[in-house]
């Protein structure tokens, strides 16, 4: 980490891979491979040139254990087609690459955490689908086939001794996935804030799990003074008295008020702000550690801009 003037200018690790691009969803689907190719275009701009750059490996299957069943990963991977596209729920789909994109997100996932906890970089950003923090333990949902956060923190836990993972969650939807691996362990933290009701229907402050989940639901038409509100209010007192060794965000910007699939009216520099926030947690408590993934977003101008606010936010702290 160097200093210049006021800024701390970071290490920044961006995992991509072509198959993002492959895991092809029904036309007019939201979760669609422009998505990539929108955040591909932003991020060639030169402000991003300081960017390392890298190409995601693949997990080994078995990892994804850690997070979900493996009757239920094999009911997954038969699902797959060998031709055109497969119906897994009424919103998420699989095409013949499907499987394979996702394990090369969950090989970004801990490839980033070895990154940060070897000191190699102080954050990366997985820019690659699918999303993952609807899957829950034994069902696909939402767009999602598994839980890419999840066993990123699991992963943490099994082979960095990781005692503390705080994870985060700001996409409009509610991460339930994420809830429902996690509600009976208080060794991890989430945290989410979300428009409610809105799919799925969980996310009510009354989900507390053992004392380690903590919702800030939102309303149609919130913008930025209230989800900055729920964040200063509930997210990160609750993530400072937790005191984090491992800081990992659902990074969705569907919360943008160009967002066709819900009403909440954040704007760019309002991730700006959340990311800055939470990077300070990072710094006070693990060491910059700081690992973020890609969800939602469904607007591509409105995906780019954001996730170029919370990329330039993690670069240059």
């Amino acid at each position: 980490m160097l200093d210049a003037g006021d800024t701390q200018i970071m290490t920044t690790r961006f995992y991509t891979h072509p198959l993002s691009l492959e895991h092809i969803t029904p036309p007019g689907h939201p979760e669609r491979p422009d998505r990539i190719k929108a955040l591909e275009e932003v991020f060639t701009l030169s402000a991003f040139d300081a960017l390392e750059r890298i190409e995601a490996p693949e997990a080994d299957p078995e990892w994804l254990e850690l997070a979900h069943p493996a009757d239920f990963l094999a009911k997954i991977k038969s699902r797959i087609p060998e031709t055109g596209i497969a119906t897994i729920d009424a919103d998420t789909s699989a095409s013949p690459k499907s499987w394979d994109a996702a394990l090369h997100v969950c090989g970004a996932a801990m490839d980033a955490v070895d990154s940060v906890f070897s000191d190699e970089t102080d954050n990366a950003f997985i820019a690659m689908r699918p999303p993952g923090h609807h899957a829950e333990k034994t069902t696909a949902m939402g767009f999602c086939l598994v839980n890419n956060i999840a066993i990123a923190a699991r992963y943490a836990q099994r082979q960095h001794g990781s005692e503390r993972v705080a994870v985060i969650d700001f996409d409009v939807h509610h991460g339930n996935g994420t809830q429902d691996i996690f509600y009976d362990d208080p060794s991890v933290l989430f945290a989410s804030t979300h428009q409610m009701p809105l799919y799925p229907g969980t996310g009510a402050k009354e989900e507390t799990g053992a004392g380690n989940i903590y919702n800030a639901p939102l309303s149609e038409g919130d913008d930025g003074s209230r989800f900055k509100e729920a964040f200063r209010e509930r997210v990160l007192p609750a993530i400072e008295n937790f005191r984090p060794d491992l800081v990992l965000v659902s990074a969705g910007f569907d919360a943008h008020y160009r967002d066709p699939l819900a009403g909440l009216n954040l704007v760019a520099e309002d991730f700006d702000w959340a990311t800055g926030k939470l990077m300070e947690v990072a710094e006070k408590h693990c060491e910059n550690r700081f690992v973020s993934l890609l969800e939602g977003g469904y607007d591509l101008q409105g995906l780019a801009e954001s996730a170029a606010a919370h990329v330039n936010r993690m670069m240059n702290g």
